[in-house]
């Protein structure tokens, strides 16, 4: 029988050598982990059985169109949430906690039949997307002009007690670049961030990664907020367009860490 190498100093050497080999393999690969502090990623949508999608999705409408029709559904190989659009406007959402000091960076994978060809995202009238992905936060109440609570107030009761103090959304646009950010149309508690553009993507699953707390620290300079909840949509109700997205593979990593999968 091998006997274990005068290297290991603090080993008997009649330990059997593949045991050594066994503790050693183990050990080599949860230290590295531990000395560069790579964390598992935070999961939030994942979607495996076809049908309606899993607690806690639900559907949220935030106007009297027809809603988007939401379910999980094979896409291009993948289980998904697939979101068929048909001059229609909702949201897929779920509540969320996450600490964007640990895991500030979101990760998804999302696919489009298409971009919306009539969409103008400086419009009213045009504010429609291939896909969105929205993170919403809640606002300490101290860093919210007396106006900008008024206009929050003013929203909810017109459109529920979903709208809130402020979101970051990143879309598939028509036209505008990559990178491209601006407020919503509707709502300058709105941040609008352009993931993916036109069609050069479309039909193919496309992975995204975006540092949502540098994101929103952009977006609402000294507006302290934590996330609250995190949704998925597609809407062609302004420019009365039809369609179809699917979102997989939500989740929360580190700065630094790759997105899974």
């Amino acid at each position: 029988m091998a006997k274990v190498s005068t290297w290991f100093p603090d080993l008997d050497a009649g330990i059997d050598f593949w045991v050594v080999m066994q503790i050693t393999a183990i050990v080599s690969a949860i230290v590295p982990s531990i000395l560069i502090g790579v964390s598992a990623p935070t999961w939030v949508g994942r979607f495996e059985k076809p049908g309606a999608p899993p607690a806690p999705w639900r559907s949220v409408k935030l106007s009297s169109e027809r809603p988007t029709n939401y379910r999980v559904a094979y896409v291009a190989g993948k289980p998904a949430v697939e979101a068929i659009v048909d001059d229609s406007m909702s949201l897929l959402a779920r509540p969320l906690s996450i600490d964007l000091g640990k895991t500030p960076v979101l990760c998804w994978r999302w696919y489009v039949d298409g971009p919306i060809k009539k969409a103008d995202m400086t419009r009213k009238s045009g504010d429609d997307y291939a896909a969105r992905v929205y993170v919403a936060f809640d606002v300490q109440d101290s860093a919210l002009s007396g106006s900008t609570k008024f206009r929050l107030r003013m929203a909810r009761s017109l459109f529920g007690q979903e709208i809130p103090d402020a979101a970051v959304v990143y879309v598939w646009d028509n036209t505008h670049a990559v990178g491209t950010a601006r407020k919503s149309s509707y709502t300058d508690r709105s941040q609008l961030i352009v993931a993916e553009s036109g069609a050069r993507r479309a039909r193919g699953w496309v992975l995204e990664r975006a540092d949502i707390a540098s994101d929103y620290a952009k977006a609402f300079p000294k507006q302290p907020g934590h996330p609250i909840q995190l949704a998925i949509a597609a809407d062609g109700d302004n420019t009365h367009s039809k369609g179809r997205a699917a979102f997989a593979d939500i989740h929360f990593v580190g700065r630094g860490e790759p997105c899974a999968g």
